[in-house]
């Protein structure tokens, strides 16, 4: 009984691993309002290695469609502007020689069309790592050395539990969904 609770919990945290790196990729989704998350994958060349914005510069969002980063060093603006160009996320980064100001445009229908597209991969991903628990538990449970009842119930908590995470991954993906088509 303890193994067939251990498969289940097993099972479930990777489960739970899904579901967070689902919503990690979501953030980095923009759906129209600037969010300091939008410049997280931007690294900067920090004195000879390759560092996270964040770490060099402080990324704030004074308004909903600008952001603005105010380096520690003055001497950085250049590689974080180079760095944000690099990044290739499709914004013009100013210098204004104190900070650097991002305008982020409004998106267009198409590109709302495309990010909605990228999100639903994103939880496709992530249903599929549920699924991957889910057979991977199975396979434990089939291993077990416990009775053909105990068996069968386990198996069937096991599809109760990736038929409710599909529906959380659903329930996510809807509202990134709205979040993104939302002018």
């Amino acid at each position: 009984m303890d193994e067939i609770k251990f498969i289940i919990d097993t099972s479930k945290e990777a489960m739970d691993a899904a579901i967070k790196h689902l919503e990690k990729q979501l953030v980095n989704i923009r759906a129209g309002k600037a969010s300091p998350a939008m410049l997280g994958s931007v690294m900067v060349d920090y004195y000879g290695s390759q560092t996270p914005l964040n770490q060099v510069a402080n990324v704030n969002t004074p308004d909903g469609r600008t952001i603005s980063v105010q380096p520690w060093e003055k001497s950085m603006l250049q590689e974080i502007e180079r760095g944000i160009m690099l990044a290739n996320l499709g914004f013009n980064p100013m210098n204004n020689g104190e900070m650097i100001i991002i305008n982020v445009p409004p998106l267009t229908e198409e590109r709302r069309k495309d990010l909605a597209k990228q999100a639903k991969a994103e939880a496709e991903d992530a249903k599929i790592g549920i699924r991957n628990a889910r057979r991977d538990a199975m396979h434990d449970i089939k291993k077990s050395d416990v009775s053909e009842d105990l068996q069968s119930n386990a198996e069937i908590d096991v599809q109760e539990l990736t038929d409710s995470y599909v529906k959380k991954i659903d329930h996510i993906l809807d509202v990134k969904e709205n979040e993104i088509m939302t002018v």
